[in-house]
């Protein structure tokens, strides 16, 4: 590891094949955490190359324990974090709306590591239990059209470097890849990022894979729609700006999508808003961001037609059942 330190410390840059290697050697325990935390350091501090980002993806891929959801044709909606905004759920709460339509998800998630909850955190809150078993995955997909899948116990790298990364508190090169790496390899993907310069990286990287995706940014810095100003939507057919009315029916105050303070909060918010207890804002935001992903695997006719069907499912209780459901399945 001194080497490659030295390496980059002379502001080189890693080639695909080396960062894939010392990613490959980190998941295998060959570095301390002092030469870890000063390698995810370097990344801080300067932009991370695509041929770096393929690399580490590369690893991450090859070391994964993959899912196989017997040819389900699975969404998933992640956001990269890191953008500071410390928002409730939305991402994870989308995923409960889109399968409440019938449309099958797996989502992928962790511990947040610059945010109070991350959907690991509140799905663990919530009494889901994490596992890697393809059966019992399997089971979940089919009778609550959603799974959950825990980074760390499908990625040895991520499981190496998590207490580092939670120490350091900061968004890291790791926030980049996570929705990147979904060991269900989905068909269909939603993917929130937080700058400009992130999205054209995923549009490059996203363009080469056989999946169908949207990308969002919110042009005010969140990674998500979050109905506080303007957002871009990038996908396979070209990209465009759309406004929180055209979204979302309505705009938001930051306020009032802020995620709480302790876990507990965010779990209580979380089903708070599956049970169609939560505020219009609130509703607005998760509903944006499910009708975006119904709108992605094009199962309907536009925009509106997939915001009506997120709207039925929250309101019809189907996305709060899909939760119910897919607890109850944990002590079975």
């Amino acid at each position: 590891m001194k080497k490659i330190l030295q390496y980059l410390f002379e502001h080189k840059t890693l080639s695909r094949q080396q960062a894939r290697e010392a990613l490959v050697n980190i998941s295998r325990g060959a570095y301390n955490d002092s030469e870890i935390a000063a390698f995810i350091t370097v990344f801080l501090m300067r932009s991370i190359t695509i041929d770096e980002l393929q690399g580490f993806r590369d690893a991450l891929l090859e070391l994964c324990v993959r899912v196989d959801l017997n040819g389900h044709e699975v969404i998933d909606i992640v956001g990269t974090g890191g953008d500071g905004k410390n928002t409730f759920n939305i991402s994870t709460l989308s995923c409960f709306i889109v399968a409440g339509t019938g449309q099958k998800v797996a989502k992928h998630g962790n511990y947040g590591a610059s945010s109070i909850s991350g959907a690991s955190n509140v799905m663990e809150q919530l009494g889901y239990v994490f596992k890697n078993d393809a059966a019992r995955l399997n089971r979940e997909v089919e009778e609550a059209n959603i799974c959950f899948l825990h980074a760390p116990l499908f990625h040895p790298a991520l499981k190496a470097v998590g207490p580092i990364r939670k120490n350091l508190g900061l968004r890291t090169f790791f926030n980049m890849l996570g929705p990147m790496v979904n060991p269900a390899f989905p068909k269909f993907q939603l993917v929130g990022v937080y700058n400009l310069e992130m999205a054209r990286v995923y549009n490059y990287l996203l363009q080469q894979s056989e999946g169908v995706f949207t990308i969002i940014h919110s042009l005010d810095g969140y990674d998500e729609i979050s109905l506080t100003g303007d957002a871009r939507i990038i996908s396979n057919e070209g990209e465009k700006i759309m406004t929180p009315e055209q979204l979302g029916k309505r705009m938001v105050n930051p306020a009032d999508i802020y995620g709480g303070n302790t876990v507990e909060e965010a779990a209580r918010l979380f089903e708070k808003i599956l049970k169609v207890e939560g505020s219009w804002a609130q509703n607005a935001v998760v509903l944006a961001n499910a009708a975006m992903a119904l709108h992605c695997t094009g199962a309907y006719k536009d925009y509106d037609g997939a915001y009506e069907a997120a709207v039925e499912s929250l309101e019809s209780g189907k996305a709060y059942r899909a939760l119910q459901k897919l607890i109850a399945l944990q002590k079975n």
